[in-house]
């Protein structure tokens, strides 16, 4: 079985980085969620694939739940055995603290940050107690006796037989939609404690691996795909209507999208074919390619920086991680990290503040502080 680790980098300036912790992971690592919640940001969830070949060849792979701490590394909280996971997402929302997964079994589960890991005095350090005291946290916000399971899992749908590869929350966190291995897109609906699928059509031709949902217009949704394709849907229609399809610009299939969180028009896609690209989106109908940028491997996931404009972080597979800075005349390849020397497939920014260990007053590193997922095999479907 191939096995994958992921890293946590730090740097002081964006020139300069260094390595703070590193894990190995009982499978191919794939993608990575810091917690966005502000008692939680100290949580990251990290998910694995491994195809098991053989007679009866099998998808296998898991969630491990850490907590990170300066001074502590990562600290394992949690490992939930799975079927083999191609995506996880936590929910926008305040209130519920939710962890969407879609896996190659076809379901979407959703597991809840309930951190029933026992009070602070049962822990060893004063980092871990910490660690508890501002992550460890109920919905109530007041810390739970018994010991129990960091994320639990709520609900579960058998959204198809066919493989899901790719998950999205809408912003008022009432709807997921879904990509999956056929080529289909589904919306799943959340309501009383159940998942509905409510939409479900054929979108493209080949695997989905990109479907979002526009974060200033909730009727719209973005997918991309192995056919190369870019298209965008109205979903105020029981059967979603194509708003627009691009079949040209991307040379090789489309495997993320997302809208800019702090710019209504702008909107970027990575691809296989090495490009990351910036579409002006004023013209709903006709997006406008307006930069892009070789970034010397697949784009397989990158993320806006959370409060810094225009600063995207990359996983590029076969070359490492990217920060890239977008302007006005172009974007600006900022740092590139290989030291894991494997393909790298996710990554995700630190929400919290951090300062650098030995210095005083140094300050949040805001958009120097990176944390990078890397994966030592490639996963094959």
């Amino acid at each position: 079985m191939g096995s994958g680790n992921f890293q946590a980098v730090s740097g002081r300036r964006i020139q300069n980085t260094m390595d703070v912790a590193e894990y190995r992971l009982d499978g191919n690592a794939d993608a990575v969620e810091f917690c966005p919640y502000d008692s939680c940001h100290d949580v990251l969830a990290a998910a694995t694939y491994t195809l098991q070949e053989g007679d009866e060849p099998c998808r296998i792979g898991g969630i491990s739940v850490f907590s990170v701490m300066q001074g502590s590394g990562l600290k394992l909280l949690q490992h939930i055995e799975t079927t083999g996971i191609f995506d996880i997402k936590w929910n926008p929302c305040l209130g519920n603290k939710l962890l969407a997964e879609a896996n190659s079994g076809g379901f979407l589960r959703l597991h809840e940050l309930n951190c029933n890991l026992g009070t602070a005095e049962d822990t060893d350090s004063d980092a871990e107690k910490y660690i508890l005291k501002r992550c460890l946290m109920c919905s109530s916000g007041s810390l739970v006796a018994s010991a129990g399971e960091v994320l639990k899992e709520v609900i579960k749908e058998d959204v198809s037989s066919s493989m899901c590869l790719c998950l999205d929350w809408n912003l008022s966190s009432s709807s997921i939609t879904v990509g999956l291995s056929d080529g289909s897109v589904s919306i799943v609906t959340i309501s009383e404690a159940q998942l509905e699928i409510t939409q479900h059509w054929q979108a493209h031709d080949f695997e989905v691996w990109a479907s979002a949902f526009d974060a200033h217009h909730h009727q719209l949704l973005y997918t991309g795909a192995d056919d190369c394709k870019f298209s965008c849907w109205d979903l105020r229609e029981s059967t979603s209507a194509m708003i627009f399809q691009n079949s040209k610009a991307h040379k090789m299939g489309v495997c993320c999208i997302q809208k800019n969180p702090m710019n209504t028009n702008l909107l970027l896609t990575g691809s296989y074919d090495e490009s990351l690209r910036l579409w002006d989106m004023r013209a709903t109908s006709r997006p406008i390619l307006e930069q892009q940028i070789s970034l010397g491997g697949g784009v397989w996931k990158f993320k806006h920086h959370p409060s810094i404009p225009g600063l995207v972080l990359a996983a590029c597979m076969h070359n490492g991680f990217a920060i890239v800075r977008i302007k006005e005349d172009g974007m600006e390849l900022l740092q590139n990290y290989q030291k894991h020397e494997s393909l790298a497939y996710g990554a995700d920014w630190y929400h919290g503040e951090v300062q650098l260990k030995g210095e005083t007053g140094a300050g949040p590193l805001g958009a120097d502080q990176v944390r990078s997922l890397k994966d030592s095999s490639s996963s094959t479907l």
